[in-house]
This record gives C-alpha cells, sequence and structure tokens, in this order.
C-alpha cells in the first residue's frame, strides 16, 4: 500500500503529540516528586528532560550544529553530606520511540491507489469472460456465415456448369436434327427430282404414242367425215389446245401427261359438258383445272372449222 503525502503528516503530527504527552508526564511526574521531596541541604535537585534529536526541527538541528566556544571548567564545590532520607527515588527511564525520519515534503500529493473491489473485480472479470465469449461466437459465427458463402457460391458454380453442359448437349441435339432434317429434305427432292423426271419421260413417251395415234386415226378417216381434210382437222385441234392452254392455271405437283375428255359443245363453240376419260391420270384437282380452262376458253374456235366441226369432240389435253 502506498504512503500519501496525508498519511505522512497524519504521522508526524501523532508524533509530535505523543512526544509533547510523554514530556507533559514527565514534567507533572517531576513537578509532583520536587513538590513531595523534603527540602536537602544540598539544594534543589537537577531537572532535565529527554528530547529526541529525531524529533527536533532543521533550524533546532542547525541551532544545535553551531556550539559556542567551551567555557573553562570551574573548580565544582565539595558535596555537602546529604541524608539518605532525602535522595529522591530513581526515575523510570522511559523507553526509547522508534526513530522517526523527517520525510521531504512532496510538492505535488500523491494520488491515493483506490484498493480493489472484490464485486467490482468480479464483475469486470465476468464482463471480459462475456465480452471474449461473444467475440469468440461472432468470430465462429462469422467463420461459419463464410463457410456457408463458400459452400453456396461452390454449389451456385456446380449448378451454372450443369446448365451449360445441359444446353450445350441441347444445341448438339439440335444441330443433328437440323442436320438430319436437311438431309431428309436434300433426300426428298433429289427424289422428287427423280419422280418428276420418271414422270416426265412417261409424259413424252405417252405423248409420242398419242401423236402415233392421232396419226393413224388421221390416216383413216372415221365414218361419216366423207374425206374431210385431214390438215384443218389438225389445225382445228391445235386452236382448241392453244385456246385452252391459254386459260389454264396449272396446279402444283401436276404431271406432264396427256388427259383424253370428251367436250360436247354447240355450233359457235358453246361448250355444254366435260368429261374425262378414265385413262386420264390426272387427280381431281387436275381434273377441274382443265374443266375450269375449256369453260374459260369458250366459245372454242368454230369460225373456219365448220368442216370439221364436231358436236361430241374427242379431245386430248396435253400440259406441255
Amino acid at each position: 500500500m502506498r504512503e500519501t503525502r496525508a498519511d505522512t503528516t497524519q504521522a508526524f503530527v501523532y508524533a509530535i503529540a505523543l512526544h509533547v504527552l510523554l514530556f507533559a508526564l514527565m514534567f507533572l511526574g517531576l513537578w509532583w516528586t520536587r513538590t513531595t521531596a523534603p527540602q536537602s541541604a544540598a539544594g534543589s535537585p537537577i531537572e532535565a528532560e529527554l528530547i529526541d534529536p529525531d524529533a527536533l526541527s532543521a533550524r533546532m538541528k542547525r541551532a544545535l550544529a553551531q556550539r559556542p566556544d567551551p567555557i573553562a571548567p570551574q573548580p565544582e564545590p565539595e558535596p555537602e553530606p546529604v541524608a539518605e532520607d532525602s535522595v529522591p527515588p530513581p526515575q523510570p527511564i522511559p523507553e526509547p520511540l522508534p526513530d522517526e525520519s523527517l520525510v521531504e515534503q512532496q510538492v505535488q500529493a500523491q494520488e491515493r491507489v483506490p484498493e480493489p473491489d472484490t464485486e467490482q473485480q468480479e464483475e469486470v472479470r465476468r464482463d471480459a469472460i462475456s465480452a471474449e465469449t461473444r467475440e469468440r461466437e461472432q468470430e465462429e459465427k462469422r467463420r461459419e456465415e463464410q463457410i456457408d458463402l463458400t459452400e453456396r457460391e461452390r454449389q451456385r458454380e456446380a449448378e451454372e456448369r450443369q446448365r451449360l453442359a445441359r444446353q450445350q448437349e441441347r444445341e448438339e441435339k439440335l444441330r443433328q436434327i437440323r442436320a438430319e432434317r436437311a438431309k431428309l429434305q436434300r433426300q426428298t427432292q433429289m427424289a422428287e427430282q427423280k419422280l418428276k423426271q420418271i414422270a416426265d419421260r412417261q409424259a413424252m413417251a405417252a405423248s409420242e404414242a398419242a401423236a402415233q395415234s392421232d396419226a393413224e386415226a388421221s390416216a383413216t378417216p372415221p365414218p361419216g367425215n366423207n374425206g374431210v381434210d385431214e390438215g384443218l382437222l389438225r389445225q382445228y385441234m391445235a386452236a382448241i389446245q392453244s385456246a385452252v392452254t391459254s386459260k389454264w392455271t396449272r396446279p402444283d405437283n401436276m404431271p406432264g401427261l396427256p388427259c383424253k375428255m370428251r367436250i360436247v359443245q354447240l355450233p359457235g363453240g358453246e361448250v355444254m359438258s366435260v368429261q374425262f376419260d378414265a385413262s386420264c391420270p390426272y387427280d381431281e384437282a387436275g381434273k377441274r383445272s382443265v374443266e375450269a380452262a375449256v369453260l374459260k376458253a369458250q366459245p372454242l374456235p368454230y369460225a373456219g372449222f365448220e368442216s370439221v366441226f364436231n358436236r361430241r369432240l374427242n379431245f386430248t389435253f396435253r400440259p406441255n
């Protein structure tokens, strides 16, 4: 425990008071002894006071240090006989007090160090432990959050890789499907071209056969014509073919084959009906297109062809 200036001053004051009390007791004791002791022939006894040199002030110490010049000793008178009863009893020697050194006064008072409070120390210790525990828990929580964040980031990266892999797989499948579709389209186009070439060859063969049959038929005039001019008849058929073809709208996938039909007409070229032969290779759309072309082309050519006109005309339509 540190001593403060106040403690030192208080101790010094207590020491001075104690010395003063001792001096007062000693004085009272000597005075009481003097008043009660019988007068002796030797005179008054010698009185002395015991003073602790350490208890003196600095000024008194300096005064004692300056001793006067010694006085020459004088011859002591012979002592007178003293009765034994007049000798005072010996006084008790006071116990020496512990040396008390003067403490130099401090310019600035020392700060008093407060005694630690046990409860406050315990509370501070608990607070420190709680703060350390909270900090440890917060550090653990931050570490767990960092681990969770890293795990979520890793999981997100894995999901992103899976998504990219699935997207690449879908794109690869789409490329394969497009490639297969393009291949099928090329194969279909090639097949259509082959079919068209075959149909064209068949149409050419049929046209040649029809032309040959027409030539054979023209070589032998039909009964009832009485030798009508075959050249005019061929011109008449070509005129009807040209008129019908100019009004005809060719549908898709129309084969290039000829089609036989029977046209019933009136003098002047007005068409009454159109009937297709069973050997006609056209579908319903093709037949309707040819029939519509015949009806649009009426009146059919008539002027100049009266001699070869026939109400029931066997006509072969050639799309090419």
